[in-house]
């Protein structure tokens, strides 16, 4: 049974969150990141590259949000979306207005032209009800995360399909508690100021190859992504999923196997999995034609939580998992629902079977999503390496086996969400 090394797992995470830090798609955080992994694959005689794509890196140096609170102008906490632009370091001011979900519903937004939105929800699930946003003019949004009602803003990005294809206007974070004192009180407007926004820049894609034998073909890709967010070092999201796949690496780079496996640390996934979208791109056909299967690990390493694995497969792929991980005394939630927004859903829309791995401890996902406490205190290396030793166990046996035990294919019933997505937030094949 291979092992992983919870001892190896804190060092790298020492490495990742405490020694590099913060690891903003673009910039030399995350370029260090990919660094690391590419030293670290290649000291162990693998067979490692990385592949460069073009982006837009979001570069801040100030951000200011103050709300006019019975004529005095007060300061609160923000964080600029990446993907949307700043002022130009310019105070843009505008009357306060709220969007809530159900207004959708109305015939018209045009109520919005000028102000500043407090929108409830950071997603906007829907290139159709972005474009009638935009439509509306608004002077800038302040987006609300409603799953984690607390006092601190996360940082977030508009889909950047959506801005390429639209526009976009300056988009703020900013906390539950706060909008909801503005409104409590009834705040009439708001103003912002942000110096910098989204400038061209380059990510990359860590890959690192192990080859198999007399079934070469085949591979079996497993991920992870090496970018943050801004202002988090994030320990979790995701060092959990890069030491992962480094301790992958160590596990699986010795043993024997007749099958390929490709471990890929993505850039630019906090910006809707550019990095995997790229690679999928640029390889497509060798995804399609000899792609089996994508094991991604996002947001696992929480002390107290529950594990659940979003599964865009036919059953039998659940099945071939679960006798690894009950040997681990691992239990999971299966959710078979299309879930965008990690860097298996390329791959799953390039038509092979895909697995997000993550682990949630509160009903909303983590407490600490996209925050600057996003440290290693809210890590567990044990469990960590709990996790990854199931996962090294399974592609071990998928790698040696004679026929693979699940269908190398997603569900009809998945394809049509699956395209509608990809042609939606991705904008397709291009």
């Amino acid at each position: 049974m291979l092992q992983a090394s919870p001892d190896r797992i804190a060092h790298d995470l020492d490495v990742l969150v405490r020694d590099i830090g913060v690891r903003l798609a673009g910039t030399p955080g995350e370029r260090a990141a990919a660094d690391h992994v590419l030293a670290n694959a290649r000291a162990l005689g693998a067979d490692a590259w990385d592949e460069s794509f073009p982006m837009r890196a979001r570069v801040v140096t100030e951000e200011q949000l103050e709300i006019d609170i019975d004529g005095t102008w007060r300061p609160f906490p923000c964080s600029l979306f990446s993907s949307t632009p700043g002022t130009d370091g310019e105070w843009r001011s505008a009357e306060l207005t709220t969007l809530t979900p159900t207004d959708y519903q109305r015939d018209d937004l045009g109520h919005l032209c000028g102000k500043a939105v407090i929108h409830m929800g950071c997603h906007i699930e829907s290139r159709a009800s972005y474009q009638r946003l935009m439509d509306a003019g608004p002077a800038f949004l302040l987006m609300v995360d409603t799953r984690y009602p607390a006092d601190t803003p996360r940082a977030d990005g508009m889909f950047p399909e959506y801005t390429a294809a639209i526009g976009a206007v300056p988009t703020l974070n900013v906390a539950h508690h706060d909008a909801w004192t503005w409104t409590a009180v009834r705040a009439t407007r708001a103003r912002c100021r942000v110096v910098g926004g989204m400038v061209p820049a380059t990510s990359q894609n860590v890959v690192i190859d192990l080859p198999g034998t007399d079934l070469a073909d085949d591979i079996l890709y497993a991920s992870a992504h090496h970018d943050t967010q801004a202002n988090s070092p994030g320990a979790d999201d995701n060092g959990s999923g890069v030491v992962g796949v480094m301790e992958l690496a160590r596990l699986l780079q010795p043993q024997p196997r007749r099958r390929t496996i490709r471990l890929i640390s993505f850039g630019a996934e906090e910006q809707l999995s550019v990095g995997s979208a790229a690679y999928v791109r640029t390889h497509r056909d060798e995804v399609s034609r000899r792609g089996r299967c994508m094991y991604n690990l996002d947001s696992y390493g929480s002390h107290l939580g529950w594990t659940q694995l979003y599964i865009n497969a036919h059953p039998d792929f659940e099945a071939s998992l679960r006798p690894y991980f009950r040997t681990a005394d691992l239990y999971y939630q299966t959710i078979t629902a299309v879930v965008p927004y990690a860097d298996h859903f390329p791959f799953v829309a390039a038509g092979m079977p895909g697995v997000f791995h993550y682990r949630v401890n509160c009903d909303g996902g983590r407490f600490f999503h996209h925050r600057p406490d996003d440290d290693l205190t809210r890590v567990s290396p044990e469990v960590i390496a709990r996790d990854v030793s199931a996962v090294a166990n399974w592609l071990e046996a998928m790698a040696e086996s004679d026929t693979l035990p699940f269908t190398p294919a997603i569900p009809e019933a998945q394809r049509h969400d699956v395209e509608r997505c990809w042609e939606d937030l991705f904008g397709g094949w291009k």
